[in-house]
């Protein structure tokens, strides 16, 4: 079980699915960094949320991580391609806080239409101040969305109630798909020329950081107003106050910015701008699915499962149709090193069938994690199993192919040397051992296997059963595949020991075998 490091508040809920998986989980919040580089030695898993910073030095003073969960969406403060250089898996709950953030977005909206905290300040102060206050409607404007990704869509679903006409600018998403989700799509010039109200849905990018700037600012209304609920840092501040106080646009709503925490900014000067110290996420229920989420993928991490939510795997994430053939591709990657017996300087990944119309780069990521996994003493996990690869000199190439002659799907591993191929079968999708170096079998994978090469001819198969019997190693399935014109067989035997290397000696001296492999799963 592993040792586990949470820095910062995370639900208890959480926590507790992680001890009651067996794992330590040591909370120490408040470290400072001396601390927190010494606290991190010796850790597989550290747990954290905005504060802490997980750069190349905590990486290397956490030499034994294996994954660093961030409970909530942005990764500002943690150091992915570090991370990813060091194989490290860096995972984050990106949909627990969606809901929340959506509506706070739609509070501060609200708040900056109607200046509502304006207005409660000056009664809380003794004015009654009803003029002074004067607010707009938002039935029949215009809300400009930049970044139609979930939170996105969540706001315009919430706008639409509110009668808003919804325009926005996304580059990753078509034009179809938005008028799908009744939003009209738009260079972003002309999204913040059309808004009256101008809300940012982005990750914080290099490309993104400061793309709110006076330059743009300049082409929208004089009465439209910002609203940011996502990172700090892609509406440059400076600029955002000096449009406000020259009158180039009417106002803000800002629950993020680019330092925090902070107590002093221009914008706060501004009696047409409201703020909020990163509210987005603080509710109740956002807490606590990102606490249930992170924990979720941590655990995933730690037993070398696939992690949907991983943010450094270089794949698409599974689908329900690849996702089934993970263990299957890992499976025969183990299998195939075994086989193989030395590193291949390459070989090829084929899929077949109805996963092949996929993008299967997963499955891919799969099979090396299962042949390093067979050959590394070192763990080993979808993050840094293409970097024991590129380090070992061995390639993969994939080859994708839409038929198959006689399975739905299939997956085989080959080189010049050696082949493995398998598929999933039933109604539970079992896996399955159909072939192996061209000849065609049937047989479940096992921990422990052989791979029998020997002439075709009567009482060969009896000899083999006769030896593993007196050694007292049961054969659990078996399945021979033949080659007519060579006059060779081969068996397939799942066994239920490991073969003590005698027996493995003596099968090879027997009459009329020519090979035998030990295949380890």
């Amino acid at each position: 079980m592993a040792h586990i490091l949470v820095t910062e508040a995370i639900a208890e809920g959480g926590l507790d699915r992680l001890r009651e998986a067996g794992h330590t989980v040591e909370s120490r919040l408040g470290l400072g960094r001396h601390e927190l580089l010494e606290a991190v030695a010796g850790v597989e898993a550290l747990i954290i949320r905005s504060a802490t910073q997980v750069d190349a030095e905590l990486l290397a003073a956490g030499g034994d991580l294996l994954v660093v969960g961030r409970a909530g969406i942005g990764l500002d403060n943690v150091d992915v391609p570090a991370a990813t250089e060091r194989g490290v898996m860096v995972v984050n709950a990106p949909q627990s806080n969606i809901i929340s953030a959506a509506e706070h977005t739609m509070a501060l909206l609200l708040a900056q239409a109607r200046n509502v905290p304006q207005a409660h300040a000056a009664l809380v102060d003794g004015r009654w101040e009803r003029s002074e206050w004067e607010g707009v409607e938002l039935a029949d404007k215009t809300l400009g969305i930049v970044g139609l990704g979930r939170i996105g869509k969540l706001v315009a679903d919430r706008a639409k109630a509110f009668q808003m006409r919804l325009v926005a600018y996304d580059p990753f998403v078509s034009a179809d798909r938005a008028r799908q989700v009744g939003v009209e799509l738009l260079p972003l010039d002309q999204v913040v020329q059309e808004a009256d109200f101008l809300t940012i849905h982005l990750p914080k990018t290099p490309e993104t950081a400061g793309l709110i700037n006076r330059d743009l600012l300049v082409k929208a209304k004089p009465s439209m107003r910002v609203v940011n609920v996502a990172r700090g840092g892609i509406v440059d501040e400076r600029d955002l106050a000096e449009c406000i106080r020259d009158g180039v646009i009417a106002g803000a709503a800002l629950d993020v910015f680019d330092g925090e925490p902070i107590t002093e900014s221009p914008l706060f000067e501004l009696s047409s701008v409201v703020v909020t110290p990163h509210l987005g996420a603080s509710t109740r229920e956002a807490q606590d699915k990102a606490g249930d989420a992170i924990a979720d993928m941590v655990q995933l991490a730690l037993r070398g499962d696939f992690v949907p939510w991983a943010v450094n795997v270089d794949a698409a994430e599974a689908n329900e149709t690849i996702r089934p053939f993970l263990p299957l591709a890992e499976t025969l990657g183990r299998l195939y090193g075994s086989l193989h017996g030395s590193l291949p300087d390459s070989f090829e990944l084929c899929c077949q069938g109805e996963i092949a119309q996929y993008d299967t780069r997963i499955i891919g990521l799969a099979a090396l994690k299962g042949f390093f996994g067979r050959i590394s003493e070192d763990p080993v996990s979808y993050v840094n199993a293409p970097s024991m690869a590129k380090a070992a000199g061995v390639t993969m190439r994939e080859v994708n192919c839409l038929d198959t002659d006689e399975y739905v799907n299939l997956i085989t591993l080959r080189c010049d040397d050696h082949s493995i191929s398998g598929t999933l079968a039933g109604r539970r999708s079992e896996q399955r051992i159909v072939e192996i170096d061209d000849h065609g079998f049937d047989v479940p994978p096992a921990e422990h296997m052989l791979v029998i090469t020997n002439d075709d001819r009567p009482g060969v198969i009896g000899t083999v059963g006769v030896l593993l019997g007196d050694a007292g190693v049961n054969i659990a399935d078996m399945d021979v595949g033949r080659v007519e014109s060579a006059g060779t067989a081969v068996m397939l035997l799942a066994i239920t020991a490991p073969m003590p290397a005698p027996l493995v000696d003596e099968l090879r001296s027997s009459p009329g075998i020519l090979s035998v492999a030990v295949l380890n799963g």
